[in-house]
Formats: C-alpha cells, sequence, structure tokens
C-alpha cells in the first residue's frame, strides 16, 4: 500500500483523503481491522439509518471485529466529490458493502447495501487525514424493494387518475 503522507506530497491534500477511503476499503475487505483503525480519530462518530450513534473508534473496533466473527465485508466506493478547507474536509462517496456469511448457511447471503456517505476528515499535525466523523445513507435491500414497491405503486395510482 502506499503511504497516505507519500501521496499527499505528490498529488495534494485531496489525493491523500482518497488515499484514505481506498486503505479503508481494502483493509476492510481484507478483514484487516488493525489497518483501519489508525484511518479514524479516537473520537470518530458514525451516523446510520435506524441506529444509535456509534461514538469511538473502540466502539468500531468492538463492532467490526465481531462482525468480522461471522461474516467477510466486502467494501468499496466511488468517491465523487472531495473538498478541503484548511485542516478539515469532507468526501462523498457512493458505497457499496456486501456481507457475506462465513457458514453460508444464513438464508440471508450475500447482504448487499448500498447508498451515499459523508465523512469528514481533520488533518493532524504529521499530515495524516483521519476521519472525524461520518454518515451513511446504506439502504438495506428490504427498504430498497420497499421503496421501488411504492414508487411503482405511485406511478400507477397517478397513470389510472389522469386516464381515469
Amino acid at each position: 500500500m502506499a503511504s497516505v503522507s507519500a501521496i499527499t506530497k505528490e498529488g495534494g491534500e485531496q489525493a491523500a483523503i482518497r488515499a484514505v477511503v481506498e486503505t479503508w476499503h481494502r483493509a476492510t475487505s481484507a478483514g484487516d481491522v488493525a489497518h483501519v483503525l489508525p484511518l479514524m480519530a479516537e473520537d470518530a462518530v458514525f451516523l446510520a439509518p435506524e441506529r444509535e450513534p456509534m461514538r469511538g473508534r473502540q466502539s468500531f473496533e468492538s463492532a467490526l471485529a465481531t462482525l468480522l466473527q461471522t461474516h467477510r465485508i466486502t467494501s468499496n466506493g466511488n468517491v465523487r466529490e472531495v473538498e478541503v478547507s484548511g485542516d478539515l474536509a469532507y468526501a462523498w462517496t457512493d458505497l457499496t458493502v456486501t456481507l457475506t456469511a462465513l457458514d453460508g448457511n444464513d438464508g440471508k447471503s450475500p447482504m448487499k447495501r448500498t447508498g451515499p456517505t459523508l465523512s469528514i476528515f481533520r488533518k493532524q499535525p504529521d499530515g495524516r487525514w483521519l476521519l472525524v466523523r461520518d454518515a451513511n445513507m446504506l439502504a438495506s435491500p428490504v427498504v430498497a424493494e420497499l421503496e421501488l414497491k411504492v414508487d411503482n405503486l405511485e406511478r400507477e395510482l397517478m397513470a389510472d387518475g389522469a386516464g381515469g
């Protein structure tokens, strides 16, 4: 893996943040919790729909380590935008996460979730960028399927109303 500090010098702050995001995905997909943790601040906060905020690196570590005992995680994203202002930056990413049960017998595997994320980074005195806040809007397949059904029903009702 390329050094994030080396990329900062070569390709600017935006490239350094993109490298943090890419390193995060590779480490998560490899099940390498120890490689993910240094990419976030001690007091990082993670926001997700229908869940209480997850506060702190230790909480994240515990949750990820527990999940990796039963599932393989594949994570990737398309970074749409990175904006830097002083020692703060944000990245808007289209994220895809796939969870696959290690035993393959959970009846729900693999479970794929997709959606946008907004991540906030803070530049450290040593030049590294660390994730400090992350908000994801990953939709579960059940929610996405339900939304599609509602959209289709609304279209049908509008078509019936206009012609009926």
